[in-house]
């Protein structure tokens, strides 16, 4: 939750699917070593009436670079990410737009700790976990060692707490959409930017992992007619206002001059998947293990077994789940859907 703006949708959508009582989140870390990541992810789950979700933050992670930029215009070194200009929005009387809890996200609490707590309070083989960026958190999960929460080490006590790994990472095919190419010999983001950790959660994790290759989301996109006319239920949307505020950092030529860009689902189909696998969204590869090389690059092995499989997506498939993925993310709050209905 820094750069790219898939992160905010795919977590609009986990809101969602919470609400409609197929998940209960149990808590979010950042992999992303800033403290607005841990303010806005705070804001967020504020907004959808979750405030009490604790928040983790990664420390001596990936730390932002001087300079983003997406597929469009980069942002300007220095410029506030949205992470920042989100959390830190006020009205006219000094209040925040989108009140949280977590103002100095810096006070996060440490995600190692926050997972094994989290975890060590579950029942056996009924945790789903959900990674959207690097592998920091989960690997050093993975190193822990016994503590106040478990008698278990970090391994062990995913063993036992967890059913599945859903992971954001990799690619798996070539893909060209609107004259732009994805290429799967080209290390992916979420792996490149922690190589040692990625090769420690996908060698060590105990329990099956899929993984949606960065090609499934690349081909599917939010459309930016939809951010204007589903999410309008409110004046103030964090989605909304997150959403123009990164509008011309990815801009394409393709993209009118008057409509919003439409975004990649990257992180979407991660969410989705984890919480609705058995419902034909998508198909799996072989299972195998996925191998991470000196560079990133990822390439699962099929030749021996394993416990990753990979996401494969139809054409049959890509409309209703681009249309699953966007509605779960529109989905108003209950509390703003109330004050809604009572106006009626």
């Amino acid at each position: 939750m820094w750069g790219d703006i898939d992160d905010m949708l795919a977590l609009a959508g986990l809101h969602a699917l919470q609400e409609r009582g197929e998940a209960k989140i149990l808590a979010i870390t950042s992999s992303m070593a800033d403290k607005w990541t841990a303010s806005y992810i705070d804001a967020l789950d504020t907004f959808y009436g979750h405030a009490n979700i604790p928040v983790g933050l990664v420390r001596d992670g990936v730390v932002p670079p001087a300079q983003w930029s997406g597929d469009g215009v980069p942002m300007a070194a220095g410029a506030q990410m949205y992470t920042q200009y989100v959390s830190n929005l006020r009205k006219p009387d000094g209040s925040f737009v989108f009140p949280h809890r977590l103002v100095d996200g810096s006070k996060a609490e440490n995600p190692v700790q926050l997972l094994r707590r989290t975890l060590a309070a579950q029942a056996d083989g009924s945790v789903v976990m959900i990674g959207i960026g690097f592998s920091t958190n989960f690997a050093r999960l993975l190193d822990s060692k016994p503590d106040r929460y478990s008698s278990l080490d970090g391994t062990e006590l995913v063993k036992r707490k967890v059913k599945l790994l859903s992971v954001m990472a990799g690619r798996f095919a070539d893909e060209t959409y609107g004259g732009e190419t994805l290429h799967k010999d080209r290390p992916e983001y979420n792996i490149r930017k922690d190589i040692p950790s990625a090769k420690r959660l996908f060698e060590r994790w105990p329990t099956p992992i899929v993984v949606s290759g960065s090609e499934i989301g690349f081909t599917m996109r939010i459309k930016g007619s939809d951010i204007e006319s589903k999410f309008n239920y409110v004046q103030n949307h964090p989605v909304v206002v997150t959403y123009r505020y990164m509008d011309q950092t990815y801009r394409t030529g393709a993209t009118a001059n008057a409509a919003l860009h439409d975004h990649k689902t990257f992180d979407l189909t991660a969410v989705l998947y984890a919480i609705r696998p058995n419902d034909g969204y998508f198909s799996l590869s072989p299972a195998g293990r996925l191998i991470v090389g000196p560079t990133g690059l990822a390439t699962l092995d099929e030749s021996t077994g394993g416990n990753t499989r990979h996401l494969i997506l139809d054409d049959a498939q890509r409309s209703r789940v681009l249309e699953a993925m966007t509605l779960l993310a529109s989905e108003p709050p209950p509390t703003i859907s109330r004050k809604a209905n009572s106006k009626q």
